[in-house]
């Protein structure tokens, strides 16, 4: 029988955990699903995904048997040609799919496996404002320091902040949350003040197809022999599926065999019955999925226009489904808006300051999930909220006791 021992010394814990922040973006959320819970209506502009029809194609056509064992740590050769094909006919760039691809369970963890491939101990990684908010706690974790170039810098100024000891730049093409687009320009200019300095661009394609209007670029269609870039991309965002973890990197093959090694230690492969699916209805999920895309980016000039009418005032972009606007002189931080507006007015927003210090007077809008009208609802109440005269500052921690919520701490 366990016996208490007493006077025994406290577990340790990792500082390296204890020092980074738990997501922003995810924080908000949690909120809303536990409201929604409690029979709360809450308009959700805070997610970062848009709702797609999707039709579930016929599992019984797969080889199942397959599906309940591993697979290829790499991803299946199947999925990773289909992919291949996509770039080359979508982007223009050619990619090798048994060298130059590798898939995993969602962008996130490639991303940070990407990082620790080519990273080390003490290297510096420069990340372009707004910037999505895992990249930096992400680099803490693989031992680097995240650096940060303001939002408003110019592109060919970048150089201005590397550094010795600068070995990565990180960019979001399109970026979450602003909505703009890296233009074959801007890439080409990166590239080249990065390359002669051995920096490696890391760039997240995520919202690829929520580029409509213009001509998206990708950087693996400028540097065809993938030196010194890692593409990262995933199913989550432009296939309407982020519940089913599927992303994958684009790079050079010594590149790949390095994200392989930390993939063969930490996940081995991704959901093998997905990955057969994935690659037996790829086309026909794009076929579907892709009209959707193109309807949400029409959305996204409308509603454009009604925050124009209202005087609200977003960063310049037309991409994505976010919008980053502005919160002028609210008296209060970022946090303390998207909270008084979730507690007060049912309406969830993620705030500025999880994708920057230079952007913390900004809100992230996702009209991904909601109707037009309900969304024009909560514009009009957003900005009668940066104009109001009078805060009630104590309110916020009032409802965070209320319910039981732990207040966030950066």
């Amino acid at each position: 029988m366990f016996k208490m021992i007493n006077n025994l010394p406290k577990m340790q814990l990792s500082d390296k955990v204890k020092n980074i922040p738990e997501a922003l973006s995810i924080y908000i959320n949690q909120i809303v699903y536990d409201q929604k819970r409690r029979g709360v209506d809450i308009t959700t502009l805070s997610l970062g995904e848009a709702f797609f029809d999707i039709p579930l194609f016929d599992f019984k056509k797969l080889d199942l048997a397959k599906g309940y064992h591993y697979s290829e740590s790499q991803g299946i050769l199947e999925l990773r040609q289909k992919i291949a094909n996509y770039y080359e006919k979508y982007y223009n760039a050619s990619v090798d799919y048994k060298n130059e691809i590798i898939i995993s369970a969602g962008s996130k963890p490639i991303i940070f496996m990407a990082m620790q491939a080519v990273l080390n101990y003490g290297d510096e990684a420069l990340i372009h404002e707004p910037a999505w908010l895992s990249y930096q706690e992400q680099l803490r974790l693989a031992g680097a320091e995240p650096k940060f170039i303001p939002y408003n810098c110019n592109i060919e100024d970048f150089h201005k902040y590397f550094t010795p000891k600068t070995k990565m730049l990180i960019i979001n093409n399109p970026n979450n949350p602003a909505g703009w687009m890296y233009s074959k320009e801007d890439l080409i200019s990166l590239y080249n003040q990065c390359r002669p300095r051995g920096i490696y661009i890391l760039v997240d394609e995520a919202y690829s197809d929520f580029v409509v209007d213009k001509q998206f670029c990708s950087l693996a269609n400028i540097i065809p022999n993938k030196d010194g870039i890692i593409v990262i991309n995933s199913l989550s965002k432009n296939l309407g599926m982020s519940g089913w973890r599927v992303g994958y990197a684009i790079s050079s093959p010594d590149v790949i065999e390095y994200i392989l090694k930390v993939n063969q230690h930490l996940i081995t492969c991704a959901s093998s019955v997905l990955l057969y699916y994935l690659a037996k209805y790829f086309d026909r999920i794009i076929s579907i999925t892709l009209p959707q895309v193109t309807e949400v980016v029409e959305k996204r000039k409308r509603i454009a226009n009604f925050m124009n009418n209202l005087g609200l005032k977003p960063l310049n972009g037309h991409s994505t489904f976010y919008f980053f606007v502005s919160i002028e002189n609210f008296p209060e931080t970022s946090l303390n808006f998207a909270l008084y507006l979730l507690f007060k007015h049912g309406i969830a927003v993620v705030p500025g300051l999880a994708y920057g210090s230079s952007t913390e007077r900004f809100i992230r809008i996702s009209i991904g999930t909601e109707s037009e009208e309900r969304i024009h609802d909560a514009l009009s109440t957003i900005k009668d909220l940066i104009n109001a005269k009078d805060f009630d500052v104590d309110f916020v921690n009032r409802k965070l006791n209320e319910f039981g919520y732990r207040p966030f701490f950066r």
